[in-house]
């Protein structure tokens, strides 16, 4: 049974609770953090990987967990938002995802810092920053493809291609445009599995930043997270805002 499998089921589970809009208490957010953590580590020796930071593997589990990221429709995100539409409630949602990847890296910037003060727990620490990578990955995917809904942009295919399509247009921090010769085909292809795993450590580079005493790791995760997801849906807003002929922002 490869890491992939064995992890994959709790892996996700965890995910589904940490990328949920509803607020988490910043305790239980720390406790599914270092769960979420300790599933990777445990995935990572099952796969016979040296290290939970290791590109390959790390794309090859948030492609077994992005088609489980539950996207709303457009009824149900502006019920969920007070019957918010259009710009406003891309604001919105840009504002609830940037909050919960400011949230994911001050509490783990934090766990983090507080594992690389204590040797005999650094070993722990990069399965701490494989789990942050892949729940601020989860959240920005998850905005993305609800993004799309908000502009009335559709993705065809069914919930594996369109996940495809969706972490696709995360590893390229792009939207989605569907009259786009291949623009769903080439989401299964070697390329964009390389610009994912490209993203991904990237993504992990930047929270390696989070290493450093007392509190500037809580801080530092925080602050590189808001920029990152700001800049992400300001670029996909834009795409999708050219797709439908209206006014730039």
């Amino acid at each position: 049974m490869s890491g992939r499998d064995t992890a994959g089921d709790e892996v996700a589970e965890l995910l589904d609770r940490l990328t949920k809009p509803d607020d988490l208490e910043n305790g239980e957010r720390k406790r599914l953090l270092t769960r979420l953590g300790a599933a990777l580590a445990r995935g990572a020796r099952a796969a016979g990987e040296n290290g939970v930071g290791r590109g390959r593997w790390l794309a090859e589990i948030f492609l077994s967990v992005a088609p489980r990221i539950p996207i709303r429709d457009l009824a149900t995100l502006s019920e969920h938002h007070h019957g918010l539409t259009g710009e406003a409630l891309a604001d919105e949602l840009t504002r609830v995802a940037t909050k919960a990847t400011m949230a994911v890296g001050a509490v783990g910037g934090a766990l983090v810092t507080a594992q690389f003060a204590t040797p005999p727990l650094l070993v722990s620490t990069p399965a701490l920053l494989v789990a942050e990578t892949i729940v601020v990955a989860s959240i920005e995917v998850k905005l993305i493809a609800e993004l799309h809904e908000v502009y009335g942009i559709a993705v065809q295919g069914g919930v594996p291609q369109r996940a495809l399509a969706f972490t696709a247009a995360w590893s390229r921090q792009r939207g989605i445009d569907p009259l786009a010769p291949g623009s769903i085909t080439l989401a299964l292809g070697t390329a964009a599995k390389t610009a994912l795993r490209n993203r991904l450590m990237r993504t992990f580079g930047r929270h390696l930043t989070t290493l450093g005493p007392f509190l500037t790791g809580a801080v530092a995760g925080a602050a590189l997270n808001r920029a990152a997801t700001r800049k992400l849906a300001s670029a996909v807003r834009a795409d999708l805002r050219r797709q439908r002929g209206l006014p730039p922002a």
